[in-house]
């Protein structure tokens, strides 16, 4: 089977979030995906297999810990891939068949690819003393979203930058699987962001597809744009462009392929 590591939400090597991308020969278990994913450290290892009838890919994700609904970097590397090695087509639209429901991807030219995500709007939660703590933040706005993710709004970009949470009380909240931080944006972009995960396996994730499909339903009101420019300002940080139609995200962005090879397990 081919495997791939691509760098996603980056038009640079060693940038973005690495994902693992499996091309599977024949379908797996959910033990062994997750054993692959547990080898492969990324924050998602995608495998994607071509379905026999009806078109399209199947499309799963695992972190090293879990299986997660939705991953939008991973999405983005596995397109990548099967339009850079010609399994799809430049100018075909990808269909993959996920836990989400139905996902596309497009080519977006010198823009990279663009993924079709459900919006998912976050409604506001009462605040976790415990998790705020965790994150180093004095207590403030919070909201919740899908899978027990909440998300934290502060006023400064600078704050979003230096955050230093303290991973094993982070770990330790059982009812928080994750955190998004985010803050309106400064040198150019609208909004700058980041993301923490310890309880699936990640203290910190580079950059956040889905978290996006949260943030558009936030700040494109509060930011008064139909297309947001976003940064996730991790230690390798990458770019996002997302714009709302309806109940959709449309999430543009750039991947490199860092290494193939073969997997013969």
């Amino acid at each position: 089977m081919r495997l791939y590591q691509i760098d996603a939400f980056t038009s640079e090597p060693f940038r973005g979030n690495p994902a693992a991308v499996c091309i599977l020969d024949k379908v797996r278990t959910a033990e062994w995906m997750q054993r692959v994913a547990a080898e492969m450290r990324h924050s998602e290892t995608a495998f994607v297999r071509a379905r026999d009838a009806g078109g399209g890919f199947d499309l799963r994700w695992f972190s090293p810990e879990v299986e997660v609904d939705l991953c939008g970097h991973a999405t983005l590397a596995s397109a990548h891939v099967l339009f850079e090695s010609g399994r799809v087509a430049p100018d075909a639209t990808v269909r993959f068949h996920t836990r989400s429901g139905e996902l596309r991807a497009e080519h977006a030219g010198a823009h990279g690819i663009t993924l079709d995500f459900p919006v998912a709007e976050p409604v506001p939660a009462p605040a976790i003393p415990e998790l705020f703590d965790a994150l180093g933040l004095p207590t403030g706005e919070m909201l919740r979203t899908d899978g027990n993710f909440f998300m934290c709004v502060v006023d400064t970009p600078s704050t979003v930058r230096t955050l230093a949470p303290d991973f094993a009380k982070l770990r330790a909240l059982r009812n928080v699987r994750g955190v998004y931080v985010t803050a309106p944006g400064d040198d150019g972009y609208d909004i700058v962001s980041r993301c923490f995960a310890p309880r699936i396996g990640i203290d910190e994730v580079p950059v956040t597809g889905s978290m996006y499909c949260v943030l558009v339903a936030y700040w494109g009101p509060r930011v008064g744009k139909d297309e947001l420019h976003a940064l996730q300002a991790s230690p390798r940080g990458g770019e996002v462009t997302v714009m709302q139609k309806g109940d959709r995200a449309l999430l543009t962005g750039r991947a490199v392929t860092v290494l193939a090879g073969e997997l013969r397990a």
